[in-house]
């Protein structure tokens, strides 16, 4: 199995290579590519002898070229967006893992799907803005696009799959999806306080270790937005199929629910190589020495309703997925630049959704034909978050 790995050296990235050390011997990295972070991209480099590098801009790659000469390394070091999306069309590439945040994930997995390259994917951004687009031409191309969201993979595993070859979507055994959401810093907390939240504050994740942006955004429930848009396009199903529910322990992943009755869950512990592994290597079951779930220990396994007055991105991203077009790409835009924001201690908690819901109120929603399509929604939204933010 050969690998090109974007977005190396953010947290999906690093388990990845954890993965690929401990559990696939026989696997390649074939390309890496990272944004920041230079000292441990170097590493990475070193470490697993990729054909090709990438970095941004000529600084950087200046920068890494000299980190990497003392060791004779011989990757090639590519720059700019051009090169990121050659690096997922690269020869002798099996399978793309697109660790990539935000927006920026989405053109390097359309060209890796045209290129006819598998892809594990971890951007969920691309399947919210673009998923009508990445699942036709997935089809078109017989190219598998497997999850790595817990979440997601949890669902693919319920379905149980004795091969990935034909896809997963469509099944008409489903009756119900359930997306669990662990709730985040915030459960608990009254909505007076939550709006005095600052962001040291949500990054306090009770369970997951993520990146920033993403744990934001368990924080406000957004995330679990998104992954209900994803799960409509990963799945085929319908928003009328899909049921959230928080489960602060973090143990079962998701449910599904088949036309009998039955409810098949995937659980285990919060550990973010799990879903990574099967993403590479299933359905194939590949043993590893990741700690194991002991019910012994676990304590009780609770459920509530999600609450949206508490938690406003939530219903914003349902209505976005009701509404469809090009409304999730607006909202996905805004709240990432929002959630820039906040990170900055720019913006109060609950301007996130309060701008996403402003968004919608002056947008007006166009089908998507094309990725022009996506580009010219995100254009507006950045205008628009341009706008709130001289103000």
């Amino acid at each position: 199995m050969n690998i090109a790995l974007l977005g190396v050296t953010g947290s999906i990235g690093t388990q990845t290579l954890d993965v690929v050390r401990t559990c696939l011997p026989d696997a390649s990295i074939k390309v890496l590519t990272g944004y920041g972070k230079l000292e441990l991209l170097a590493e990475f480099v070193r470490e697993f002898l990729p054909e090709v590098v990438w970095v941004p801009d000529a600084t950087r790659a200046s920068k890494l070229a000299d980190m990497l000469a003392p060791h004779g390394t011989k990757s090639e070091i590519l720059t700019g967006e051009d090169n990121l999306n050659a690096c997922a069309a690269l020869d002798g590439v099996d399978i793309v893992v697109n660790a990539l945040v935000g927006k920026a994930g989405l053109a390097p997995t359309l060209t890796a799907i045209d290129a006819g390259k598998n892809i594990a994917l971890a951007n969920k951004e691309s399947l919210v803005t673009a998923g009508g687009l990445i699942m036709s031409r997935a089809r078109e191309k017989g190219v598998r696009v497997v999850p790595i969201d817990s979440e997601h993979s949890a669902i693919l595993q319920c379905m149980t799959p004795t091969s990935f070859k034909d896809g997963f979507a469509g099944n008409p055994s489903v009756e119900k999806i359930i997306l669990t959401a662990s709730g985040g810093p915030f459960r608990t907390w009254a909505k007076e306080k939550i709006e005095k939240a600052t962001a040291q504050d949500a990054l306090r994740h009770p369970n997951w270790d993520m990146g920033a942006k993403i744990t934001i955004d368990s924080a406000t429930l957004m995330n679990k937005g998104l992954e209900l848009i994803e799960a409509m396009w990963l799945f085929d199903e319908p928003l009328s199929n899909i049921e959230i529910v928080v489960h602060p322990q973090s143990i079962i992943h998701s449910m599904v629910q088949f036309v009998d009755g039955s409810v098949i869950a995937q659980l285990g512990l919060p550990d973010m190589r799990l879903p990574i592994l099967y993403a590479l290597a299933g359905p194939k079951r590949v043993a590893n020495n990741f700690p194991r779930l002991d019910f012994l220990t676990a304590g009780a396994l609770t459920f509530e309703a999600p609450d949206t007055a508490r938690f406003p991105c939530l219903a914003l991203a349902q209505h976005a997925a009701k509404v469809g077009g090009t409304l999730p790409a607006v909202m996905n835009t805004v709240n990432e630049w929002a959630v820039g924001q906040f990170l900055q201690d720019k913006i109060g908690f609950y301007d996130i959704s309060a701008l996403i819901a402003e968004a919608f109120g002056s947008y007006t929603v166009q089908d998507v034909a094309a990725i022009a399509d996506i580009r010219n929604a995100e254009a507006w939204a950045i205008e628009f978050c341009n706008t709130r933010g001289s103000t």
